[in-house]
Order: structure tokens, then sequence, then C-alpha cells
């Protein structure tokens, strides 16, 4: 089998989830519902600045249990409420270019059933970024981000 440059550089997750596509959308884009759920435990997200519209910038800051704190930012490209996020962090805000672009961040919410079919496709600027992402625990890592994702938007 031939792998394409874009599987060398992608890794994505998917998940039916038992809410709708309007909770799974808010907890990704209201700054006091993302920061219950975003970082995977032990970690957890201390501060979340979001400017959810094309060109709006955001900043996420996880800190550990020994911390220290690790600030993302990020731009949005593409907004499509209740549907779709696509988000970059090769942007820090107002088109300023990061000092080294990661990846890209494809959220779609589609409707399924009574709940959410959820995708995030991640992908990266080079196979080696994305190998550097799963060794740094890509799989566990946002599944258990996924999980909490999940406990959180039944309580909304």
């Amino acid at each position: 089998m031939t792998v394409t440059d874009d599987e060398a550089r992608t890794l994505r997750l998917t998940r039916y989830i038992a809410a709708s596509p309007e909770k799974v959308y808010r907890a990704w884009t209201d700054a006091d519902v993302l920061k219950r759920w975003f970082a995977p435990k032990p970690y957890e997200t201390t501060h979340a600045e979001l400017d959810v519209r094309p060109g709006g910038s955001n900043l996420i800051v996880m800190r550990g249990p020994e911390g220290p704190d690790i600030p993302n930012r990020g731009v949005y490209l593409d907004v499509q409420p209740n549907r779709r996020l696509v988000v970059t962090d090769a942007f820090t805000g107002a088109w300023r270019p990061s000092a080294r672009a990661f990846m890209l961040l494809d959220l779609t919410f589609e409707p399924e059933g009574e709940g959410t079919r959820y995708t995030a496709i991640v992908s990266h600027w080079s196979a080696e970024d994305r190998a550097a992402h799963e060794a740094m625990g890509f799989d566990a890592g946002w599944g258990m981000a996924t999980d909490q994702l999940e406990e959180v938007v039944a309580t909304l």
C-alpha cells in the first residue's frame, strides 16, 4: 500500500458523541466550557481566550502537574457555527506568523441520529512533525480529552 503525503502528515480522531452538534461546538467556542475539558488529566487548562471568527485568534494555556504553563496560540481560518472549525498555529494573531508552525486542526460536528459525529483532523507541516505529535501521545491525549468533552457536553 502506498501512503500519500497527506496521510503521512495527518492524525485523525473520530467519535460519536451523544450530544447535539450545537453543544459540541459550544464546548470548543465558549472559553469557560473549553477550560473544563480541553487538557487531558492530569493537565488542566488554566486560561482560554477565544475570538471565534475567521481571522480571530485564540490563546489556550495548559499546565501539567509540575508546571510550567504551555501556551498554545492560533488563528481561526474557517468558522461554520455548529458544523466546522479550522484553526492553525501557523499564525499567532492578526496574520502574524508564528515562530514555528506545527499543525492545522480541522474539526467537524456532523449530526448523526440524536448526537454528533465528531471528527478532528490534525494536519502537520511535515511527516516528522506528525511523528513527534504521535510520540507525544496524540491518541491517548486526544482520546482522553474527548472523553472529558463528552462528560462536559452531557451537562450543558
